[in-house]
């Protein structure tokens, strides 16, 4: 039964194994105007693109490799039985499976479409997704660096802005609201492994598993960061910071900002650290890091055709107001 079913998922795994158009398309472009920045006089736009590189390369690789090696070893009743399911249970399991599995917000996007792919409940995956690029290790003790001990704060309340976001959509999913997750039936065999595979077999299965979903998510991934470079080298910092008062106003720019230029949770840290200097609140900071997760064209995107246009709707209207309020309840008391 185990090499019938292997044989089974590598069929269907070789019918998407061919580049996407899509992927094509948006590649051809972002390798041109990239080619192009190395002309006179667009200095500054070839060192945006290759500061973005540095940034985010290794994140987007990580989380392709993990989605694939997830694909490829991890059955899907073992998903469902963690995260799948309608219970509360499964939030807390994402919670701290997004503080396992550290990555960049673009990079823990391949990772939560995998999970989903594999049965994850929508509930669980938009907990996943909320809370992995700031309730992780790595970047709180970096955060410390920037904010000291307010980071606390920081990373507490995005990850209750996250299970309080994942149980709403619980709700809005028994409701009918939004799309409903995957039914995945267990099997009773479901605990075995497949790491018994010889390592030729699992080496291509992980490839195969990397290269599907690299068709899902790596030409959106590319518009973010082509946008998000155009931005870097033709709109003045200095012009940003003296729209990012402590004022309501302040705020509602600063989400704006955040949702346009946002690329990598690690690459906003710095700017948001400028921002806590120049303007000495902490909501607008808060804010700007929390935005560029809740707004994130790229991330909106990959739900709406990944798993559907009511969920990538719901996600930031429930999730701007709590950012803004606690915002706006930092620059007070903070």
């Amino acid at each position: 039964m185990g090499k019938t079913h292997c044989s089974h998922c590598q069929k269907n795994n070789n019918q998407k194994t061919r580049i996407n158009n899509k992927l094509l398309i948006t590649g051809g472009v972002f390798v041109l105007i990239f080619i192009i920045s190395f002309l006179p006089n667009l200095e500054k736009l070839n060192e945006s693109f290759i500061s973005y590189f540095k940034i985010i390369w290794w994140a987007v690789a990580i989380g392709l490799l993990i989605g694939g090696i997830i694909d490829y070893f991890i059955p899907e009743e073992m998903i469902f039985k963690y995260l799948g399911q309608k219970k509360k249970s499964s939030l807390f399991y994402a919670l701290i499976s997004g503080f396992v599995l550290s990555a960049c917000s673009h990079g823990i996007l391949a990772i939560a479409i995998q999970l989903y792919k594999k049965g994850a409940s929508i509930p669980a995956v938009i907990t996943f997704l909320l809370a992995s690029p700031w309730a992780n290790l790595p970047l709180t003790i970096l955060m410390f660096g920037f904010f000291g001990w307010k980071t606390l704060i920081f990373v507490s309340t995005a990850m209750l802005i996250a299970l309080v976001t994942g149980s709403i959509f619980s709700v809005l999913e028994r409701k009918g609201i939004i799309e409903k997750s995957k039914e995945v039936q267990i099997g009773n065999n479901f605990h075995k492994s497949r790491f018994d595979y010889n390592f030729k077999d699992s080496f291509r299965g992980v490839m195969r598993g990397i290269l599907n979903l690299a068709n899902m998510v790596l030409w959106w991934l590319l518009i973010g960061i082509l946008v998000a470079v155009l931005i870097k080298t033709y709109v003045p910092e200095e012009w940003m910071m003296n729209f990012f008062g402590a004022s309501f106003v302040g705020l509602l720019l600063t989400l704006l900002v955040a949702t346009i230029i946002e690329i990598c949770s690690e690459g906003s840290a710095p700017i948001a650290f400028e921002i806590f200097k120049k303007t000495g609140v902490f909501g607008n900071p808060f804010v700007f890091l929390m935005a560029g997760v809740v707004t994130d064209y790229t991330e909106i995107g990959l739900i709406w055709t990944n798993i559907g246009k009511k969920t990538a709707i719901w996600l930031p209207i429930i999730t701007v107001p709590q950012v803004l309020l606690f915002g706006y309840l930092f620059n007070i008391f903070l």
